[in-house]
């Protein structure tokens, strides 16, 4: 517990300095060092069942770190860009294979590689894009209080009433209980932000986003621990003791993201 609240501590500081204190470039910055550690994190779980050349893991962790910087730099175009970005990804990828001596696994090679950039890498840098809307501080850390709280209510129930296994074959320690009080805690810290925290946010809204991110964020947990089941580990490192690896801390934010960013493009 101690090493769950250090770490926990540590987290929470260099959020807190991203979104509030240091200028938003920093947050672009933030969120690349996350996206390459756990790319680093992805792709050494690959390479432990002799999966992954050395050059494509670069290549990914390369392109994911950059996806911030892209959303950064061209905010105003940043959908095309971000389009022309992943065309040049593709391309490169394939040329890498035409160095190669051998042509076996090409194409499992190509798409877990763009799998990971995107997955890890473009469904992260949401967070940078909901920045730059109008109270982009406040919502960043609004999905992030309702994300994690979430994942603090499925711990706490799950831990101390869990009787009845989710998806035991995808994560067994996963109970029904636990889901049900991650959803009901995010929907909680939903409505206590959104009715104090920013003003133009109605009930509805705070619904709506409180639901979805309590969905989704129980799904980007399964969806992780689903990616760990295949490679046959329990955390995706060490990084963070008592949390895991960077990929265990981010992987309900991966889902939430980029749905709370369409949440508010359709309902605002």
């Amino acid at each position: 517990m101690f090493k769950r609240v250090a770490s926990s501590a540590v987290l929470i500081s260099a959020a807190i300095l991203s979104i509030f204190v240091l200028p938003i470039w920093t947050l672009g910055l933030t969120a690349s060092i996350f996206i390459g550690l756990s790319l680093y994190e992805f792709f050494r779980l690959s390479g432990a069942k002799k999966i992954f050349p050395i050059s494509f893991a670069y290549v990914g962790i390369l392109s994911g770190a950059l996806l911030p910087c892209i959303t950064y730099l061209y905010r105003p175009t940043g959908g095309i860009w971000e389009m022309v970005f992943f065309i040049i990804i593709l391309i490169t990828l394939f040329m890498i294979h035409f160095t190669r001596k051998e042509s076996r696994n090409a194409v499992n090679l190509i798409a877990v590689t763009l799998f990971a950039i995107f997955y890890i890498g473009w469904f992260f840098t949401f967070l940078v894009k909901i920045r730059f809307l109008e109270d982009g501080h406040k919502l960043v850390a609004y999905l992030l209080l309702v994300t994690k709280s979430g994942d603090v209510g499925a711990y706490l129930i799950g831990s101390n009433f869990g009787r009845h296994k989710l998806i035991p074959r995808i994560s067994p320690n996963k109970s029904v209980e636990g889901a049900i009080g991650g959803f009901i805690f995010s929907i909680a810290c939903a409505i206590i932000l959104g009715r104090h925290y920013i003003s133009w946010m109605n009930f509805s809204f705070v619904l709506i986003s409180g639901v979805l991110i309590g969905i989704f964020a129980q799904l980007g947990d399964l969806a992780e621990s689903l990616i760990k089941r295949d490679y046959e580990v329990k955390d995706s490192s060490v990084f963070f003791p008592g949390l895991g690896g960077m990929l265990d801390v981010i992987d309900s934010i991966l889902f939430t993201a980029p749905i709370f960013y369409i949440c508010l493009a359709i309902f605002r």
